[in-house]
């Protein structure tokens, strides 16, 4: 597979996402407006992290653009949960992409206790050779899911496979994480 050439429309579309993502903060600031938006991060997937789930997941390479839906990843940061659906909601209005599916593990964490709401889209980038249409993943998260889902994935890949106990205080910390933005998204609201 030419690895460069396949990455170009990703770098591209996670490029322009997040400067139209981030545009919205200032929209919100030119008017005057509390923003739901904290910041906006992106990626490309590595060329050693996709061949690592090619092996894992039995992917065929000229499948890729379709198994994976998280070659180009951004990240949207919220201060406080109803700030999440928010976001989502601004984001379902846009027609500079589709919206293919959605997940929302912030009310239905996982059982490791990983919360994020995640939108699967579908996004056209104009290249030389025409329009190309890729995946996308945009998980919407606070600060305080961030922090929690980089210690998890910190200590998970250190340690493997972590023992039961670890991962029994892993989702109680995440448990008491989400009680904690619960209070304050409700003193937020006494404002």
């Amino acid at each position: 597979m030419e690895w460069e050439s396949f990455f170009e429309p990703y770098t591209q579309a996670v490029a322009e996402l997040k400067v139209k993502l981030n545009y919205l903060s200032a929209q919100y600031q030119k008017a005057g407006q509390a923003t739901p938006v904290e910041y906006v991060t992106g990626r490309v997937k590595s060329q050693a992290s996709i061949e690592e789930k090619i092996v894992r997941r039995h992917l065929h390479e000229d499948r890729l653009a379709l198994d994976l839906q998280d070659i180009a990843g951004l990240r949207i940061m919220t201060k406080y949960i109803d700030d999440i659906y928010a976001v989502v909601e601004l984001l379902r209005k846009r027609t500079d992409f589709t919206i293919l599916e959605e997940r929302d593990y912030v009310m239905n964490a996982k059982p490791s206790g990983y919360r994020s709401y995640h939108m699967v889209i579908e996004y056209p980038v104009q290249l030389l050779d025409g329009e190309h249409k890729v995946l996308a993943e945009i998980q919407i998260r606070t600060l305080a899911m961030n922090f929690w889902s980089t210690i998890e994935h910190d200590l998970r890949y250190k340690h493997g496979e972590i023992a039961p106990k670890m991962a029994e205080q892993l989702t109680e910390i995440s448990e008491q994480t989400f009680a904690l933005e619960q209070e304050l998204s409700e003193i937020k609201e006494q404002d």
